[in-house]
């Protein structure tokens, strides 16, 4: 779907936004494309854009007010508000808006967005929930075997990716869990030179596999997991019928953490993978909560915190979803916004129990970056950066310091979290039925900044990287960097800086929003402190730089391998000196990973 085209009536923006009068408060009956609720379909678009936002960058850095930046803002844009009000009186309103336009890229919009309200009063909600939550308290209190010890049983969606291995490796080690069930897809093979299908590996057999790699080999640990058939886009899932009749009575809770987290793809594709995708396990929730004899507690949607896209003044409260002042980021953002309101619809127009759940950007585990073999997000330029630095030799090259440039302001505030924190907090949601009705940020009280990351790669990686106001790299350097780097036949470095621009142009202003957070301890009764970033994201640099030797060891089996190998040393080494491995400094922890081998 191109920018302009209006999308499908039934995937549009305008089921849950309205547009509406600045001058009325009325509704205007208008079609809301999707770009309109990007940040960049309402900036980055004048020559002047770019320089308020390099002032406004200057002022916070040298400053450490926000306020001040806007407040400088606030007064550029009256004064040439003054002057297209002059000007209009002498060449007419709708010349001098144009004028105006073309001089200073001064916009008058008219008009705003908000979601749509639920037609319920805030009373009635909050009895609603109230009402779900004691009915989940209730089931819980009856999920026990015949000796009277807690059976949970839960369904998985997501369980190859990323967040869900950690779930299934914590739910190896609980006791109150009896079964977990996860949803899989049947893998084509195809013949590399007819691309044709030659064979397909059943769900059974794919999750053998993903049990093996994720070290539970015992036969207690593998008959805690059955794999089985479906597709999170599927009515239903695309469960079988014979399979429902046996969920439908032994499931207590549905885990939901399928998604994309692609920042570059259309509207439409995102929409389908994070919006439909969760449709579809609401409305499969809902049949086995609705089972006769059911024993289903809830359902645990794994959303994200960026769902208030770039709130700037205050924290973005987990309570409740507001659109955006300043919009949003990425479809991504947007669709996960749309799924999470599709959440709180089933739970107060259709009764489902629902606990929402919502991390910030996550990375690798907090004592050793162990991340299962990921490449994505903060993994990229991590991967990027080692790279570079191992290929510049002594006299770095016009091309490596190109691959060090880094668009973001240094102070900006970038909310990462580690996922063994997230999946804390779901184990925890799955043993807190009092967590219904509720959204959770699990996200950190204490956030990286581009700086700091910069002074962690230097010491890690051992590379000097320098930051470019995101506004200009984004919309000036970037396309000239990555054609020089495509006729220098650099056509991956070139996808890298661009893939580089695409998570960290956003992520890494200054202007980036803070995430209320409190129910992860108060709800969830997860213990503090929270992880501190400053050390995850040192030792996700060790585990990048050792363990995948960034990014260049891809075998999912040699990664697992490795990285096993790799927390053993971690806790040798924190048990030998005393100190949490990412306290220990980066000269000393190079000495001791020198004897480490992973044959």
């Amino acid at each position: 779907m191109s920018n302009n085209e209006i999308p499908d009536p039934t995937i549009a923006p305008s089921r849950y936004i309205e547009k509406v009068s600045l001058d009325t408060g009325e509704i205007l009956n208008e079609e809301i494309l999707p770009e309109q609720l990007l940040i960049h379909a309402h900036r980055d678009f004048h020559f002047m854009d770019f320089e308020v936002r390099r002032m406004m960058s200057r002022i916070v850095n040298d400053t450490g007010d926000p306020e001040k930046a806007r407040a400088a803002a606030r007064r550029l844009r009256r004064r040439g508000y003054r002057f297209t009000h002059m000007l209009s009186r002498l060449i007419g309103e709708d010349r001098a808006e144009r004028v105006s336009m073309t001089l200073f890229g001064l916009k008058h919009p008219d008009y705003y967005f908000r979601f749509k309200s639920l037609p319920v009063s805030d009373e009635e909600a909050e009895q609603r929930i109230q009402a779900l939550r004691a009915k989940a308290v209730e089931q819980f209190s009856k999920a026990v075997d015949d000796t009277g010890k807690q059976a949970l049983r839960v369904l998985l969606t997501g369980g190859t990716g990323f967040i869900g291995q950690e779930i299934i490796k914590m739910a190896a080690d609980d006791e109150a869990i009896a079964e977990v069930v996860i949803l899989i897809r049947p893998k084509k093979i195809f013949d590399r030179a007819t691309k044709q299908v030659v064979g397909t590996i059943t769900p059974a057999e794919r999750g053998a596999e993903l049990l093996v790699r994720l070290g539970l080999e015992t036969p207690e640990q593998q008959a805690k997991f059955r794999f089985i058939a479906g597709d999170i886009e599927e009515p239903m899932l695309g469960v079988a019928a014979d399979e429902m009749a046996t969920l439908q009575q032994t499931i207590t809770h549905l885990i939901h953490s399928a998604a994309s987290v692609s920042f570059d793809d259309t509207y439409e594709a995102t929409y389908h993978s994070n919006v439909t995708g969760t449709l579809n396990t609401l409305g499969f929730s809902l049949q086995l909560q609705n089972a006769p004899n059911s024993p289903f507690v809830n359902h645990i949607g794994i959303e994200t915190s960026y769902i208030h896209g770039r709130q700037m003044r205050e924290p973005a409260r987990e309570d409740a979803i507001i659109f955006p002042r300043n919009f949003y980021n990425n479809y991504y953002e947007v669709t996960k916004a749309i799924a999470s309101i599709e959440t709180e619809t089933h739970m107060l127009m259709k009764g489902l129990r629902v606990v929402q759940l919502c991390p910030a950007i996550v990375i690798g585990k907090l004592r050793n970056g162990n991340n299962g073999g990921d490449t994505k997000v903060v993994n990229a330029p991590i991967n990027m950066f080692g790279r570079a630095h191992e290929n510049q030799g002594d006299k770095p090259s016009l091309l490596a310091r190109l691959s060090c440039a880094f668009p973001g302001d240094p102070i900006a505030q970038i909310n990462l979290i580690t996922v063994d924190w997230v999946v804390q907090g779901i184990m925890a949601a799955v043993h807190h039925p009092q967590a219904v009705g509720e959204r959770i940020h699990l996200a950190a009280d204490k956030r990286l900044t581009p700086k700091a990351m910069a002074q962690i790669f230097s010491d890690e990686l051992g590379i000097e990287i320098f930051f470019i106001e995101p506004t200009l790299f984004r919309n000036l350097l970037l396309p000239v960097f990555i054609r020089f780097l495509n006729l220098l036949k650099q056509e991956k470095q070139a996808n890298a800086i661009g893939k580089l621009a695409t998570l960290f142009g956003g992520y890494s202003e200054w202007d980036q929003p803070i995430h209320q957070v409190g129910n992860d301890i108060r709800v969830l009764q997860l213990k503090e402190p929270r992880p501190d970033m400053e050390y995850a994201f040192r030792m996700l640099c060790r585990h990048n730089n050792y363990v995948q030797r960034f990014g260049q060891i891809r075998d999912l089996g040699e990664i697992a391998k490795r990285e096993r190998i790799w927390e053993n040393f971690i806790d040798d080494l924190e048990k030998k000196t005393g100190r949490p491995a990412g306290e220990i400094p980066a000269t000393e922890f190079r000495v001791e990973v020198d004897k480490l081998s992973f044959a």
